[in-house]
């Protein structure tokens, strides 16, 4: 295992929410986490909707497990918004998709950990153990470890600007890819079109772009084909 952080006593994990499609998987990830992390209370949802209804209803959990794959979202929009949502509570990826490039960019984005989906039980104990002391977990055979703060790695950019935006302005952003205008998204929202306005001028700035269209290439670099495309290797 590779962490970051301080060393220290792990604090007790009781409750987790589990977010991924895959029921036969949630059920035997919540086995584990009982019978191996200690973990008692566990909840699960099979999107990324449920996961944000859930978060805000409360109380938040002690930790999320998330898969990176949701029929409502794509690429690394699911961990960002989880991370607006319940900005204080570790979010531990567990993925299939577990290239290194994706992993660096998922602990970029705020994730507290990686653990491939493959992984044996142990290696679940030990990242938990990890995030409870407020390390990074990654695998023993994540080969960019040091590259995690390596600010030049294509797409690490796009993503750190993503995660600048807040709840509302990447509702707002959200939208504006779907082709709303201003107006509209007045309407959906139930704001007011100067407050709008406003959030666009904000969300244009932290995203470093003159246009609503060179908003949507950025947010659409946050896919997974597009960022491993960015790295040089398939999807």
């Amino acid at each position: 295992m590779r962490a970051q952080g301080t060393e220290g006593k792990p604090n007790a994990m009781k409750s987790a929410l589990i977010v991924d499609d895959h029921p036969l998987f949630c059920e035997a990830l919540s086995m584990t986490l009982k019978a191996c992390v200690g973990v008692t209370d566990i909840r699960t949802a099979a999107s990324l909707a449920t996961a944000l209804d859930i978060l805000r209803a409360g109380p938040a959990p002690d930790v999320v497990l998330l898969d990176l794959n949701l029929p409502d979202v794509d690429g690394l929009d699911g961990l960002i918004w989880l991370k607006r949502a319940a900005p204080v509570t570790p979010v531990l990826v567990v993925s299939s998709m577990a290239e290194d490039k994706i992993v660096s960019l998922t602990i970029r984005a705020g994730a507290s950990g990686f653990v491939p989906k493959h992984s044996q039980v142990d290696r679940f104990r030990t990242a938990f153990d990890a995030v409870a002391r407020g390390e990074v977990y990654v695998p023993d055979d994540y080969a960019a470890a040091a590259r995690i703060d390596g600010a030049n790695e294509p797409g690490v950019d796009t993503v750190e600007r993503l995660s600048q935006l807040t709840l509302q302005q990447a509702r707002i952003l959200e939208l504006v890819c779907e082709g709303r205008l201003n107006k509209q998204i007045a309407h959906e929202l139930s704001i007011a079109e100067t407050t709008v306005k406003a959030h666009m001028t904000a969300i244009l700035r932290k995203l470093g772009v003159q246009s609503r269209t060179q908003a949507v290439l950025i947010a659409s670099r946050a896919n997974f084909s597009e960022l491993l495309r960015q790295n040089g290797s398939g999807a």
